[in-house]
């Protein structure tokens, strides 16, 4: 378990940005701003890129039918 309930929520708004949630959603449902959130759990992020990329490839796909 967790030291700290503190640390249960960092596990836990870490693996909602891990997951692919949106920052701007995330920040919403922690009560942070969005600045407040990326200055302490941009870090955290991991592997997003290549979901980033897939997603522009599939919009621009969806974008030439």
């Amino acid at each position: 378990m967790a030291a700290t309930p503190y640390d249960l929520r960092h596990a836990c708004l870490s693996g909602w940005l891990n997951a692919g949630v949106p920052a701007t959603q995330v920040a919403e449902w922690a009560g942070h701003s969005l600045q407040m959130l990326l200055t302490v759990y941009a870090k955290c992020v991991d592997g997003q890129a290549e979901v980033s990329r897939a997603r522009i490839a599939a919009a621009l796909e969806a974008d030439h039918g």
